[in-house]
């Protein structure tokens, strides 16, 4: 069994820039992913994220602390993982109707078309743009120095074999 806790902070867009995007380090970062080029959250962008992150006025960090059991196998962790991501974009979605002019940011790369596979390797458009949203790294931002100084939680990684005690996942919404 486990269980959920929430965090969120809301912070200016211009102190976040200022203290966590650095968008040429985690661009190399996102090139050694099997993503990079093939999802059309992650990079490569046709446009400056910085730009992207400048056009909004705040961000509403939302964070979950999926804290484990120790009873979870790695796979059973992965879906407790994939089911509080969809809750996850799901809330930032009403956010989103709640405030005209926002964007969510999800977290980690999207997965909207799953088996399917994203289109981008084939040149084809998305198939769902209402759904597609990119991630706080995906635009440059450092989620690690992001949760842990804006939510109060050290990360926990992921070993080889070893379910973790815990998992965070983090989102966001950027208002005008």
């Amino acid at each position: 069994m486990y269980t959920l806790k929430r965090f969120q902070k809301k912070v200016s867009v211009e102190e976040y820039i200022k203290g966590y995007v650095n968008v040429a380090e985690f661009l190399e970062y996102c090139r050694q992913c099997p993503n990079y080029d093939k999802v059309w959250s992650c990079p490569g962008h046709d446009f400056d994220p910085e730009e992207y992150w400048r056009a909004y006025s705040s961000l509403n960090l939302l964070g979950y602390k999926i804290n484990f059991d120790g009873t979870e196998t790695e796979n059973r962790c992965m879906e407790i993982m994939a089911e509080v991501k969809r809750n996850l974009a799901e809330e930032l979605f009403e956010m989103e109707k709640a405030y005209p002019g926002s964007v969510s940011l999800s977290a980690g790369s999207c997965s909207t078309c799953g088996k399917d596979g994203c289109t981008r390797p084939s040149g084809k458009p998305c198939r769902y743009p209402d759904k597609m949203r990119y991630s706080i790294e995906a635009l440059g931002g450092n989620v690690g120095k992001t949760v842990h100084d804006l939510l109060g939680i050290e990360l926990e990684w992921i070993e080889e074999g070893k379910a973790p005690s815990y998992f965070v996942l983090a989102g966001g919404l950027l208002e005008k």
